[in-house]
């Protein structure tokens, strides 16, 4: 399964992200993986109980939740809340992985709660012009596709394929 979701986030959306993003107190992206995923993430990731995480959260379930075509391919009876990584510098790969199945939200009122992940998206914040790398592959996809969408376009696949994201 591999569907693109063009325009999750509105150049608006987009502008507000960034603007949050500046200052953004990026940590090691590590601490959100297992024990498996942490031996090939190589990213930066914001807390998940940071005002700007929240804020960006916000930003994207609001786009999530305005998208037919996201309702309709996932079918979310739950829908976790989003992680938002960095990719630069050193800290600029995340190598082949499977997402956790069942996940622990870390914060606030839903603290504990266990969801299962049946899928995963990634939502682009930047356009592939502003930066090198950073593709998304997902293995056993014929032609094995490297994705890098337009900044508020959406990539859902599902959470038990290996896949990664290039240098």
């Amino acid at each position: 399964m591999l569907i693109v979701i063009p325009n999750v986030l509105s150049g608006e959306a987009l502008q507000q992200a960034r603007a949050l993003l500046r200052d953004a107190p990026w940590g090691d992206g590590r601490a959100t993986a297992g024990d498996q995923s942490a031996q090939v993430k190589n990213n930066q990731q914001l807390p998940q109980d940071h005002e700007v995480t929240a804020a960006l959260r916000q930003l994207v379930l609001e786009g999530l939740s305005r998208s037919l075509v996201f309702f309709s391919a996932a079918l979310p009876k739950r829908i976790f809340p989003p992680l938002f990584n960095h990719y630069g510098g050193r800290a600029n790969a995340f190598g082949n992985h499977i997402d956790s199945a069942v996940r622990t939200i870390t914060f606030g009122e839903a603290m504990g709660q266990q969801v299962r992940t049946d899928l995963s998206g990634t939502l682009f914040l930047n356009d592939p012009a502003d930066y090198d790398g950073g593709e998304l592959v997902i293995e056993g996809l014929p032609g094995q596709p490297r994705i890098k969408l337009p900044a508020g376009d959406l990539v859902l696949y599902s959470a038990t394929t290996v896949h990664r994201v290039e240098p």
